[in-house]
């Protein structure tokens, strides 16, 4: 059923109705804490999803004033722009490291370039569209396999020394509708088909979303009760404790909140600065920081410079 004499379906209208309330909302938010980078990483990714629903609702439409080249290139293009997007908000949000050459620059290689290439300038040029779909999509099919695998196993990591399985098996479901993009395209299934599948998935990361922010916002008003409550060592020591930090992971912590540099580190506990960089990236991924900035805040009352 389509609606408003378009060929968007009417259950594409209301997850674009849904989504776009749900932007405005976070939207205050944000503007409200603009430093929270997971609101902006989220806003983002919502927004694109809003514009995928718009166009691939609305493309193709012989009474739309455009060439319908040219709505067949916005509608794949919103979805590649989409599926390249996915992985740097996961390398973002859940700190996947390891997805950060793919995020910057593979999703460029193989995503966005295939698309350029065959969408952009050969179909165009005359290139029949089902040979373009069916030839231009052989790489970023692949590769959006390749990047799930990654984003999986970054998940798996992330949750492996926590009791979160639940959120662990939800961020799998959340990704499979990503790797199907390329497969749904294949296939050329229905509008509707095409918008339970991809916007089921965000749905899900929705949920993880809010759930995250509710646990951090519960975090923050603990440490307003500490920060009343108790003295700076005693706050640094919880702390660490609720990071999950080891012995001497937290005493590392310590050194590094009081300016020693990593050589320093070492030679106060003996080990090696190779060990101490290691034992530094192993609390980075604890607190979900990538900068010693970032963990300090996270750990002390105040900021010390280092």
């Amino acid at each position: 059923m389509t609606v408003l004499n378009t060929e968007i379906h009417i259950v594409t209208l209301l997850f674009v109705i849904l989504e776009t309330l749900m932007f405005s909302h976070q939207l205050v938010f944000y503007l409200q804490k603009p430093k929270e980078k997971k609101r902006k990483y989220y806003l983002i990714l919502l927004f694109l999803l809003i514009i995928y629903n718009l166009a691939g609702g609305l493309f193709p439409d012989e009474n739309l004033p455009l060439s319908v080249v040219f709505q067949y290139i916005l509608a794949y293009g919103a979805g590649f722009s989409m599926g390249a997007y996915f992985p740097y908000y996961f390398y973002q949000s859940y700190n996947i490291t390891h997805l950060k050459f793919h995020a910057k620059y593979g999703v460029l290689i193989f995503l966005i370039l295939p698309f350029i290439i065959f969408f952009c300038i050969l179909y165009p040029l005359g290139l029949d569209l089902m040979t373009v779909i069916y030839v231009g999509m052989i790489i970023p099919f692949a590769y959006a396999f390749y990047m799930v695998y990654n984003i999986l196993w970054g998940i798996r990591q992330r949750y492996k020394n926590r009791k979160a399985s639940f959120d662990a098996i939800l961020s799998y479901i959340a990704v499979a509708p990503w790797a199907l993009m390329p497969l749904l395209a294949y296939l050329q299934v229905t509008q509707l088909t095409e918008v339970l599948f991809t916007n089921g998935g965000f749905l899900i990361i929705t949920f993880l979303f809010f759930r995250n922010m509710i646990e951090e916002n519960r975090k923050d008003l603990e440490t307003l009760d500490l920060i009343q409550t108790k003295n700076e060592e005693e706050i640094f020591a919880i702390r660490c404790k609720n990071l999950g930090l080891t012995k001497r992971e937290t005493e590392i912590c310590q050194l590094v909140r009081d300016g020693y540099i990593y050589k320093e580190i070492g030679d106060t506990l003996n080990i090696s600065e190779r060990t101490v960089n290691k034992h530094i990236q192993n609390i980075f991924k604890k607190a979900g920081s990538n900068n010693k900035l970032d963990l300090l805040n996270k750990i002390s009352r105040r900021v010390k410079s280092a």
